[in-house]
């Protein structure tokens, strides 16, 4: 069984990725769509036909989905339109492709797939960070994904590192992502644009063609040394200093993989400043703990949910 090819799925607000991969977690065929907007049931039709796309039929499809996972069942997702109450994902798809199906938390996927075929090989307790649109983490302890007691686990982006802090999408104050979350990053600068602060942002966004302000834009801001951009950038790497050393004093995590467009974009400097906002507040500061750039790019999450449905699969 552990020879055959598996399905991985990263299911994303915008778009839906496929990747088969084979027993040594190599992508040996890929597809794509856009993720429909129309509910659960129009989702797992996207998936079916993207997997119906392949060259190649697998014998397992593993899916990383946003938000908390429990028993195939995802709780909630607010990056996906009209998913307002759990949808049993697992089940739903697995009738509509007639193929075993096992789901996770994509964030947790994603953190697999570089702890089995990218950064992380080698750890034995990672967590890895991915920066986007929100802020997403998810662990690897002691060799195995860690999920908690209903499927939670992992919600990096939402630890509070400033009591009272800025408002965060989720209704609370001070979490990571109210910071270092790219929509945070960009309400703050067109709060601070409208309040009369100086910054090229707008500019950028424009000369670029952007309908937002992606990780393009903040990344030529910053190198072409805007104030405003540097100084959201200093908070948010800041508040990621915090998070990270909380989860490394509450885990002792060997390995931090930093991921998502903003870390793609910016590279090992950026990875190597979050550290040094990281390691000052760290308890045990005499062992070696790595920080790495993920190396899979948006490979990451359908290697990781692949990896997760072969493993469930052979056990």
């Amino acid at each position: 069984m552990g020879d055959q090819r598996i399905a991985g799925v990263d299911l994303g607000g915008t778009n839906i990725t496929v990747a088969v991969v084979d027993p040594d977690s190599k992508v040996v065929d890929r597809a794509k769509r856009k993720t429909p907007k129309e509910g659960p049931a129009a989702v797992v039709e996207g998936i079916a036909k993207a997997l119906n796309k392949l060259d190649v039929t697998p014998a397992a499809v593993g899916v990383g989905a946003p938000g908390p996972v429990y028993d195939g069942v995802v709780m909630s997702a607010p990056n996906l339109e009209g998913w307002r109450e759990p949808v049993p994902l697992a089940r739903m798809l697995a009738e509509s492709v007639g193929m075993p199906v096992y789901v996770d938390n994509d964030a947790t996927v994603g953190a697999l797939g570089e702890w089995t075929a990218g950064a992380g090989r080698g750890a034995r307790d990672l967590m890895g960070v991915w920066l986007g649109t929100g802020v997403g983490g998810g662990l690897v302890l002691d060799g195995r994904p860690f999920r908690g007691a209903f499927g939670g686990a992992g919600e990096f982006g939402h630890l509070i590192v400033h009591r009272g802090g800025a408002i965060c999408g989720c209704g609370r104050r001070g979490c990571v992502e109210a910071y270092a979350g790219r929509a945070a990053l960009e309400g703050a600068a067109v709060t601070a644009v409208e309040a009369g602060r100086p910054t090229a942002l707008v500019e950028i966004q424009e000369r670029l063609g952007k309908r937002r302000m992606t990780s393009a834009v903040w990344a030529a801001a910053l190198e072409e040394g805007d104030t405003l951009a540097k100084r959201l950038f200093g908070d948010a790497i800041d508040a990621l200093g915090c998070g990270i050393a909380g989860a490394i004093n509450l885990l002792d995590l060997d390995t931090i993989v930093i991921g998502g467009g903003l870390a793609e974009k910016l590279g090992a400097d950026f990875v190597d400043q979050i550290a040094e906002a990281t390691l000052p507040r760290v308890l045990t500061k005499e062992n070696e703990r790595r920080f790495l750039v993920a190396a899979l790019g948006d490979d990451a999450g359908a290697i990781g949910a692949a990896v997760l449905a072969r493993g469930r699969l052979v056990s």
